[in-house]
């Protein structure tokens, strides 16, 4: 259903190139940020007490971002397999031409899409890659992906001090790292969850004809900024969304705690984090009217929200029971909030700690 080829072709044609770097500058960043990443990794352990497992030696690589397009159509062609799969199988799959077109069409829609968000994202921790060799020579689940050219154009745009940035960008990422490598657990309940959405994907016609009845009007509506909603809200049926508030909460806990772990760790080891905290907040709420709406759509400005209800979250149970409480949250999937735990810190608390 998917032309994997053609959306990566599409994506390398048109994603811009980043700022323009000389051989020796492109060196020292991708120097630089392997330092960083490296400088971060024992703060991060003491400040949130998880122990990765020596065997969850997970890679961590620097990368451009037609890498980054490719790393995360490698990620989404395994997500979405099941999915295409069960399509594939119904009797509503298109056929012959109508089949190779569409696959074309797809993989064209895919590939602009990921060229416009290679651009957005700094560091990305990819739980989904296949097991591959790391550093120590062990075989790791997931990768560590830095994209160099975006964190260096947003050093810039910002006017921080890049080797600082670059330290407070590898806290976060840093963290999720150690988040899935001390949860063992935590990678294989994500694909659960996808396993969900998958079965509770609607295929009839009914479903098709609801969506093009309503979504014309939402998409006005969520472009204008009157409506919370997005595009992946609107393609959702009522199962799809009870499955959606879980992986919310897993996704706001991830985040939110990534974010209190920066601020944590930050003052005592990058001298202008108030600066740089100050000026991405700045960022994180979008530049132009193009670039607020196409946020809208994509959903980018609930995965903001994930940030802030997150770290909420994250704060209040850690002032309620303290870090080894707050930790209880990794021990099994059960502990884990849902959305609406997240935005009830308390009623979390009452249900895992009574």
């Amino acid at each position: 259903m998917i032309d994997w080829d053609f959306a990566l072709r599409t994506a390398e044609r048109l994603v811009p190139p980043g700022p323009p770097r000389s051989a020796a500058e492109v060196e020292e960043v991708v120097a630089d940020l392997r330092r960083a990443s490296a400088m971060a990794e024992g703060p991060v352990r003491d400040f949130t007490g998880l122990t990765p497992s020596p065997a969850a030696d997970t890679p961590v690589l620097v990368i451009d971002r037609a890498r980054w397009v490719e790393a995360n159509l490698a990620s989404s062609r395994v997500l979405l397999e099941p999915v295409l799969t069960k399509l594939e199988q119904s009797n509503r799959a298109p056929s012959g031409a109508f089949k190779s077109v569409g696959k074309s069409i797809n993989g064209l829609e895919i590939g602009a899409l990921l060229s416009f968000m290679s651009t957005k994202v700094l560091g990305q921790f990819d739980p989904f890659s296949a097991y591959s060799e790391s550093a120590a020579g062990n075989l790791a689940r997931g990768r560590l992906l830095l994209v160099a050219p975006n964190i260096v154009q947003a050093e810039r745009q910002l006017g921080v001090n890049a080797r600082d940035f670059r330290r407070w960008v590898c806290l976060h990422e840093e963290t999720h790292r150690v988040q899935f490598s001390a949860v063992p657990w935590l990678a294989d309940h994500m694909r659960s969850l996808i396993a969900e959405f998958t079965e509770a994907t609607d295929l009839d016609a009914s479903a098709l004809g609801r969506l093009l009845a309503n979504g014309v009007s939402e998409v006005i509506r969520i472009v204008r900024g009157t409506s919370e909603a997005s595009l992946m809200d609107l393609l959702q049926n009522d199962e799809q969304r009870r499955v959606v508030d879980k992986m919310t909460g897993v996704m706001s806990l991830l985040e939110g705690h990534a974010d209190v772990v920066m601020d944590g760790v930050g003052p005592d080891v990058i001298p202008t984090v108030a600066i740089i905290r100050k000026a991405f907040e700045r960022r994180r709420e979008g530049a132009g009217s193009l670039d607020r709406a196409l946020r809208r759509l994509l959903g980018l400005d609930a995965k903001m929200r994930q940030y802030r209800d997150g770290a909420v979250f994250v704060r209040t149970v850690t002032d309620r029971v303290g870090r080894d409480g707050f930790n209880a949250v990794w021990a099994e999937p059960a502990n884990l909030p849902s959305r609406a735990e997240v935005l009830s810190p308390e009623t979390w608390v009452k249900r895992v700690h009574g």
